[in-house]
C-alpha cells in the first residue's frame, strides 16, 4: 500500500489528518453506498478539486460508469456510461495504476463526450486505479484543481484512499452476499414450515411487509430496520414444536391444544437464543403475543415493558389473521380489520404503532392490500 510521505505546512498537514480519519471511517463500514459517498467527498476536498467521481467496472460488459460523485453535474453522470478503455478512466482501469493529467486536451486518451454531455469543462485531472486483492473495483478521479496544479502529494494522497476504498468495497458487498443469504435461507425455512399450515399462505410474507411499513413511518433507525425484518420472518419460528394435530386441526382448538399452541413465541425464543447472530430477534418472536393491557403471553408484559418489535409484530400479526381466512371463520374485509385494531388500540395494541398501521394503510404504502 502506498504510504503518504511526511508534507510540510498547516494546511497540508490537516488534509492528513482528515485523510486518515476519512480512511478509518471507511474502513470500519460495511455500508458500500457510505463508502462510496465518503470516498468522492474525501477526494474533492483533500486534493482541493472542484469535483470527484468513483466508477466501478461492470464485471460483465467491463464498461465503467459514475456510481458516486461531487459536483454540480453529479445527476447527469449518473446516466453516463465509458466503454472498456474509453477515456483517460478507462485506460487506467484496464492498465491500473495512476496519472496526474496537467492539461487533459492535449493528452489523446481524453474523452471531451462527457463534458460535451454535461457541460462541464474539464481542465486537469489525477486519475487513480481502485482495487482489491481480488479484482479491479474501477477508478477514482479528481477533477479541476482550485489552485495551481495537481501535485505528487495530492497523487499519493488519492492513491492511499484509492486503496482503503477498493478494500472496503470489496468487504462490504461480501458481507451484502452473505447477508442475503442468510436472510435468503432464513425467508426459505420459514416458507417450508409455514406449508406445515395450509390455511396460513404468504402469513410470514406479509407480516414482514406490514411490519417494515410501520416501522419505516416510525423512522426507525436501520440497524432496527433490519433487525425487525428477520424478527417478522421468523415470528412463528417456534410453531416447529407444534404437533401437527393442533397446527392442522380444521376446526377451533380445545383449550389444551390452545396451550400447546401458546407455547410456540417461548419455543421460537428458545431455538434463536442458541444462535447467536439471532439472538436480537429473540425480542420480537417471544412478545408478538403479548397484549398492551398486560393480558397477553407469554410473560404478561404492559405497555411499554413490550419490546418495540414484538409491538409491531402483534399489530402486523393480527391483521393479517383477521384478513385470513381460517377453517373456523371467514376472512374480515381490510375495513372493519381496521376498525378491530382501532377498537383495541391501548388494550390489545400499542396505540402509536396501531396509527402508524393506518397511516400507511391510508397512503397505500402497502403491496398486499391493494
Amino acid at each position: 500500500m502506498n504510504q503518504i510521505k511526511p508534507v510540510s505546512g498547516t494546511d497540508e498537514k490537516r488534509k492528513l489528518h482528515s485523510l486518515m480519519e476519512v480512511a478509518a471511517l471507511i474502513n470500519s463500514s460495511l455500508d458500500p453506498d457510505e463508502i462510496k459517498r465518503l470516498a468522492v467527498e474525501t477526494a474533492t476536498s483533500c486534493v482541493g478539486a472542484d469535483a470527484a467521481s468513483l466508477l466501478l467496472l461492470d464485471s460483465e460488459t467491463e464498461e465503467l460508469y459514475f456510481e458516486a460523485t461531487t459536483g454540480e453535474k453529479s445527476a447527469q453522470l449518473k446516466e453516463i456510461r465509458l466503454k472498456p478503455g474509453q477515456g483517460i478512466a478507462g485506460w487506467i482501469a484496464r492498465r491500473g495504476g495512476s496519472s496526474i493529467i496537467d492539461d487533459v486536451t492535449a493528452d489523446k486518451r481524453f474523452n471531451a463526450d462527457v463534458d460535451r454531455a454535461t457541460g462541464y469543462e474539464t481542465r486537469n485531472m489525477i486519475v487513480v486505479a481502485v482495487a482489491s486483492k481480488e479484482r479491479m473495483v474501477g477508478v477514482l478521479q479528481a477533477i479541476n484543481k482550485h489552485e495551481g496544479r495537481f501535485t505528487d502529494d495530492d497523487l499519493e494522497m488519492l492513491e492511499t484512499l484509492a486503496n482503503q476504498v477498493g478494500t472496503a468495497i470489496e468487504n462490504a458487498l461480501l458481507y451484502q452476499e452473505q447477508r442475503e443469504t442468510f436472510l435468503g435461507v432464513t425467508t426459505a425455512f420459514a416458507e417450508a414450515l409455514e406449508k406445515r399450515d395450509t390455511y396460513t399462505g404468504g402469513h410470514t410474507r406479509r407480516v414482514c411487509e406490514y411490519s417494515m411499513a410501520i416501522a419505516r413511518h416510525l423512522k426507525l433507525p436501520e440497524k432496527q430496520l433490519e433487525e425487525l425484518h428477520l424478527s417478522a420472518i421468523l415470528h412463528d419460528i417456534g410453531k416447529i414444536g407444534v404437533p401437527d394435530r393442533v397446527l392442522q386441526k380444521p376446526g377451533k382448538l380445545e383449550p389444551d391444544e390452545f396451550a400447546e399452541m401458546n407455547r410456540h413465541p417461548v419455543l421460537g425464543s428458545e431455538i434463536l437464543e442458541h444462535i447467536k447472530s439471532l439472538r436480537p430477534m429473540v425480542d420480537g418472536v417471544r412478545h408478538h403475543h403479548e397484549k398492551y393491557d398486560g393480558s397477553g403471553y407469554p410473560d404478561r408484559k404492559k405497555g411499554e415493558e413490550i419490546p418495540l418489535m414484538g409491538r409491531i409484530i402483534a399489530v402486523a400479526d393480527s391483521f393479517d389473521a383477521m384478513t385470513s381466512t381460517r377453517p373456523y371463520r371467514t376472512a374480515l374485509s381490510h375495513e372493519t380489520a381496521l376498525d378491530e385494531l382501532i377498537a383495541f388500540s391501548g388494550r390489545q395494541f400499542d396505540p402509536g404503532v396501531v396509527e402508524a398501521f393506518i397511516e400507511v394503510y391510508k397512503k397505500g404504502e402497502l403491496s398486499c392490500c391493494s
